[in-house]
């Protein structure tokens, strides 16, 4: 394959990394002058260091070849990565951590499939059976955690969101890199997300990794801002924010009927049961001193089930655009009548037994009985509703772009 004049732009974002910076460049361009034939170049960003590091950092671009500087105003990672990522004339744009935490001889096998067009990002993994990795108890435990949420509450596929060892072809980094808002260290799960999400191929590298002790990095503020991260994507990819059947459509290469987990299902049904139980019972509370307790179980019901499916249809099942959205609606409907047969037959019993009950009673039965109408509805709805029925094809692979230097 003839690849564009400058093939991979290796990124080294730097924030007050005077004490690392110049060990870690040089190590990396002497590994990449003796063991990588495509054309490269190592960008150093330094993401508004107030130490030495901008000085360093022009010194080694001044004196290495292939070497170049960006300093950038404010501070971030993923603020970092995305203006030199973007302004990059390369065919791949990658990253490594400024401590070089990751063996360097991952990289050939992170950047040739992404060379050959055979996968359209690349990451290092740390959680891989044939992966080597020496770091605490403490930091294995909470990347170890926050994969298992990322995996459970998203069905992602990918095994280890945050090493810091990437690769993108500029081509598909040019149409993600604008929808990820995360300018911090969440950045790379926000990319990685929507990549799988827009049906692109995701190659895994097991890596050697050595913890670097003196890191600067504070583990649990991360974790804690990357679980923010996770809910901000959530809610917007259940809203419809992010355009994933646009960029599916023109970067999609995935089965277009994904691997589907009954688990992951659940999981993120539950979510969705869970919120639409409360603005039932809100609902509820508000029409019942008006119409009643019977007129106010249907109307709230109605209601919240309309919009359940639509979240359910969008979030649980992952089903993009407008195709039988209507019909999933009607059979939406159609369990609703089945839902309220339930909590109606419920509220007669109750009413039978105790002709006097209060509102909150009602609302503790009704409660009660919703929760049992929303597993009948969980069952029909992926039996049913969203069942498979047809076999997976696959969209043709997104041809590279050749990308040249100015």
């Amino acid at each position: 394959m003839v690849h564009s004049a400058l093939a991979l732009d290796v990124a080294v974002p730097a924030y007050n990394e005077e004490a690392t910076l110049e060990t870690s460049v040089r190590a990396l361009h002497a590994y990449l002058a003796a063991e990588f034939d495509p054309t490269w170049r190592i960008t150093i960003a330094d993401n508004a260091s107030t130490d030495a590091t901008a000085a360093i950092a022009d010194r080694l671009a001044a004196e290495l070849p292939g070497v170049v500087a960006v300093h950038l105003a404010e501070k971030g990672r993923g603020r970092a990565l995305k203006q030199v990522w973007l302004a990059s004339p390369a065919e791949v744009v990658a990253y490594v951590d400024v401590d070089l935490s990751t063996a360097l001889s991952a990289l050939p096998p992170l950047v040739a499939p992404l060379l050959s067009g055979h996968s359209d990002v690349s990451i290092g993994t740390r959680l891989a059976r044939g992966s080597r990795v020496v770091r605490g108890a403490k930091r294995e435990f909470i990347s170890r955690s926050y994969n298992l949420i990322l995996r459970r509450a998203m069905a992602v596929e990918f095994s280890d969101a945050q090493c810091g060892f990437k690769a993108v072809r500029a081509d598909v980094a040019s149409r993600l890199l604008p929808l990820v808002e995360d300018d911090g260290w969440f950045f790379d799960t926000e990319l990685l997300i929507l990549a799988e999400r827009a049906g692109l191929r995701i190659h895994e590298v097991p890596v050697d990794w050595i913890d670097d002790p003196s890191s600067s990095v504070d583990i649990v503020a991360t974790a804690a801002a990357d679980l923010a991260g996770l809910a901000r994507v959530t809610r917007s990819i259940l809203l419809g924010r992010i355009p994933l059947e646009t960029l599916y459509a023109q970067l999609g290469r995935a089965p277009i009927e994904r691997p589907r987990s009954f688990f992951g299902e659940a999981v993120r049904f539950g979510v969705v049961g869970v919120l639409s139980t409360l603005a039932f019972a809100v609902l509820y509370l508000v029409l019942h001193p008006a119409i009643g307790a019977q007129p106010a179980n249907f109307a709230a019901l109605l209601i919240t089930a309309v919009l359940n499916t639509w979240a359910t249809r969008r979030f649980t099942f992952g089903v993009r655009g407008r195709r039988q959205a209507i019909t999933h609606q009607a059979q939406g409907l159609a369990i609703f009548i089945l839902t309220w047969a339930i909590t109606a037959g419920s509220l007669a019993g109750l009413h039978l037994l105790q002709p006097s009950s209060s509102g909150t009673t009602d609302l503790v039965v009704l409660t009660a009985a919703n929760l049992v109408g929303t597993a009948v509805r969980f069952v029909l709805l992926r039996a049913w509703v969203f069942r498979r029925r047809r076999p997976a094809t696959f969209a043709l692979p997104l041809p590279v772009q050749k990308v040249t230097a100015p």
